[in-house]
């Protein structure tokens, strides 16, 4: 006997688009469980998350890309490639919009930059001849009037085969996208064992958990230039775990930040890191962080090869 449906077509589904677009929040949505971290932070994502998700007799393996924006840094650069070679290998290909960039007469200047973006990303769609799904985000903010000449604008791109207004927040238009995706899945059997929600190590898994945390915990004083590694993962007689990691930074002003008064920061990090750990692991978790200074942390190749980055771009 098989759980659940038997699966008839399965293939890759890639999420492309501009920093903060919502590509995370999708991607969870889809899958019906967090499988990659969400701030209100740019930039959150740094490699491909694959995140699996089942609809109907579909199985769709989605790509959470890095978003796609103008890449100076050679961190920057490597995330952006990582991103479009995602959108190279996969069967289909979803272009994620925030709509509040484009419906507003007076865009701010982070609106406008998402804008540039969201440009850039259908100029490069040209280039490389690739048609998308176009997926309209956080539509659940404004009338449907104030939605219709966006989408308008957007489909003279040329780019775009279907356009789905949805909300991952809520969950508003994902299902029509979602059935979209499964019937653009080529036949074949399934990739992933039917209960596996997410392909991402889980040592580099938890190293994200935590960076999340402090993501959330630092806001506006968060040093961008930081990066978490788990450097040992040992499995205790008692089924719980021992995780050590180590938060990466690249100045000593950015190590007191992490730290906080009296080490209050890195304490409410590790505790909020913990407790979901414990929740995926569905077991007892024993975190320990510690906080080092590392100027050429971002000129290192071991520390993309982590990450499945390409150094040399």
């Amino acid at each position: 006997m098989t759980d659940g449906p038997i699966i008839k077509r399965a293939g890759f589904a890639a999420i492309l688009g501009a920093p903060n677009a919502g590509k995370s929040t999708l991607v969870n949505r889809l899958v019906g469980t967090k499988v990659a971290i969400v701030t209100h932070k740019v930039q959150t994502t740094r490699f491909q998350v694959r995140g699996i998700a089942h609809y109907g007799e579909a199985q769709i393996v989605l790509i959470d890309t890095p978003g796609i924006f103008s890449a100076k840094s050679r961190l920057d650069r490597a995330m952006v490639q990582s991103a479009w070679a995602g959108a190279d290998d996969a069967d289909a290909r979803v272009h994620l919009v925030d709509a509040s960039a484009w419906v507003t007469d007076t865009p701010s200047a982070a609106q406008k930059k998402s804008i540039e973006d969201d440009l850039r990303v259908i100029e490069t769609l040209k280039e490389r001849g690739l048609t998308v799904f176009l997926a309209l985000n956080k539509i659940d903010q404004f009338a449907h009037a104030e939605i219709l000449p966006v989408i308008a604008n957007l489909h003279e791109t040329g780019v775009y085969s279907e356009i789905f207004p949805i909300s991952a927040v809520n969950g508003d238009g994902v299902e029509a996208l979602a059935e979209a995706l499964a019937a653009a899945m080529p036949e074949g059997g399934e990739l992933y064992p039917p209960d596996q929600a997410a392909d991402i190590p889980t040592r580099l898994l938890a190293a994200e958990v935590t960076r999340e945390k402090l993501m959330l915990r630092l806001h506006q004083e968060l040093p961008y230039q930081m990066t978490v590694e788990t450097e040992d993962w040992e499995e205790k007689k008692d089924g719980s775990v021992r995780i050590q990691q180590v938060v990466i930074v690249g100045r000593e002003s950015h190590k007191a930040i992490v730290l906080g008064k009296g080490g209050g920061v890195i304490r409410q990090v590790g505790q909020a890191a913990r407790e979901e750990l414990a929740e995926i692991l569905d077991r007892k978790v024993h975190l320990f962080l510690f906080v080092k200074v590392d100027e050429r942390w971002q000129e290192k190749r071991e520390r993309y090869e982590g990450l499945g980055l390409d150094f040399d771009v």
